[in-house]
């Protein structure tokens, strides 16, 4: 517990509370003069506007911050477990999320004894929840993460386009419901190379994380109650069969395989994909005439539906956890607060990346409504009905990751046609047996 908080409870102090109304300059992020704090952070476009204001933290507090790594979270986790191998933790803050923390033993500090109770009282419950580890709250939620489907509205718009679509797939043209919708508009909107359908991550836990939501909407799972991996179902080979078929019908870029977040993200802004299933952190972005080409003709509808009728809702949280090792850990509770507090929470939601903070959703809502600005209105009602009845996580056990590196890539083999969807899923299975039986499951 930070010395602030020591001192307070002992002279019967109320803590203030970093409330939906106050602003950071009125809250007591405490004095660190000459410390230099070191950090490892998530990079990439829809990350960047909240480190800019970490020259107000230092403002605050005195203290310096010494951004080591600022890598796309894949690089970041394999960096981090380099540091682990090598016993060189000497840094304090990481960039952490829900579906990585677990693999991590303990290495990050109980947040539960670093901030302030009435902090965390402001976040969304599930979200502590899922960002506490065998009883341990390791990690404070940035953002939170579910897809929805994005469109260029013009297109579905477009009279011609109704009349050859309805004459060639027996249904109108619109907003699609079904993954199954999805592959036919793709496939008639797609003009490569000039033009594709849609697009999809291809590598790395991204890619895994696809399938898995697939997977779950079509009625499958990835483990049985005995941890068995059970993804090689018919359920499986269906989802991994939606990717192969539009990657042999030509509907999504060739260098998908190698897609991560920001291939796709810049690749919907550039105006060159008609339907792009993506996070909320894109949408500010994605209708910004600055950025993009598409801006103004963007559409949002809630994720598609697998062949059970659930809709795919892949979940987690982003995050910032604290070492163990960090000697400065009053500093760091302070930054990770900050980076996570209302004032900070707006600035990543007017980008569209979706608040961890129960009254930032309002307040974002209201400031966008109070602007005109009805897309980010759509964007978040849409998201926050994602949330609240379609997001699931992966499983939160230290394996996920594990399991996941021996899954994607046969979902790559599968997708370039190395392997059908059945032979690629039955080696991943039995590799996954492999990982869970060394973990001790059975």
């Amino acid at each position: 517990m930070t010395t602030r908080i020591l001192k307070a409870l002992a002279l019967g102090v109320a803590l203030p509370a970093l409330t939906a109304g106050m602003a950071a300059a009125e809250y007591d992020y405490g004095s660190f003069d000459g410390t230099v704090l070191r950090v490892k952070l998530i990079g990439g476009a829809q990350y960047e506007p909240l480190y800019a204001e970490i020259g107000k933290w230092e403002e605050l507090t005195g203290a310096t911050v010494e951004i080591l790594s600022r890598k796309n979270h894949f690089e970041l986790d394999r960096e981090i477990k380099q540091d682990i191998a090598a016993r060189t933790l000497n840094w304090c803050v990481g960039s952490n999320h829900t579906s990585f923390a677990p693999q991590y033993g303990n290495i990050y500090a109980d947040l539960n004894d670093l901030i302030d109770p009435e902090v965390l009282a402001g976040f969304t419950p599930l979200l502590l929840e899922h960002s506490t580890v065998g009883g341990r709250l390791v990690q404070l939620p940035r953002h939170s993460d579910v897809s929805n489907l994005f469109y260029i509205k013009s297109l579905f718009e477009d009279a011609d386009n109704q009349e050859r679509f309805v004459a060639e797939y027996g249904y109108d043209l619109a907003p699609p419901e079904t993954w199954e919708q999805v592959a036919d508009q793709a496939k008639f909107f797609a003009n490569p190379p000039q033009f594709y359908g849609t697009q999809f991550v291809g590598k790395d836990e991204a890619i895994t994380g696809r399938f898995f939501e697939q997977l779950v909407a079509n009625g499958g799972q990835m483990f049985d109650d005995d941890m068995r991996p059970v993804f090689n179902s018919e359920a499986g080979v269906a989802a991994l069969s939606w990717f192969v078929d539009l990657y042999e019908a030509g509907a999504v870029p060739a260098g998908v395989p190698n897609y991560l977040w920001d291939d796709t993200g810049l690749g919907f802004a550039s105006g060159t994909v008609a339907l792009n299933l993506d996070w909320a952190g894109w949408s500010a972005f994605f209708n910004d005439p600055e950025n993009s080409s598409i801006a103004g003709d963007v559409g949002v509808v809630r994720a598609p539906k697998g062949t059970a009728g659930l809709r795919s809702g892949w979940s987690g949280s982003h995050s910032f956890s604290i070492t163990e090792t960090c000697g400065e850990k009053e500093a760091a509770a302070s930054f990770v607060t900050f980076l996570t507090d209302h004032d900070r929470q707006m600035v990543e939601a007017r980008t569209g990346i979706l608040p961890t903070r129960t009254a930032v959703w309002d307040d974002a809502i209201a400031e966008f409504d109070s602007r005109g600005d009805s897309f980010l209105v759509e964007v978040f009602e849409t998201f926050r009905a994602s949330m609240a009845e379609d997001a699931f996580t992966p499983p939160l056990i230290p394996e996920w990751i594990e399991v996941s590196n021996v899954l994607w890539p046969q979902l790559q083999a599968a997708m370039v046609g190395d392997r059908s969807p059945q032979d690629a899923l039955d080696r991943a299975a039995a590799s996954a047996v492999e990982v869970m039986e060394d973990a001790g499951y059975y």
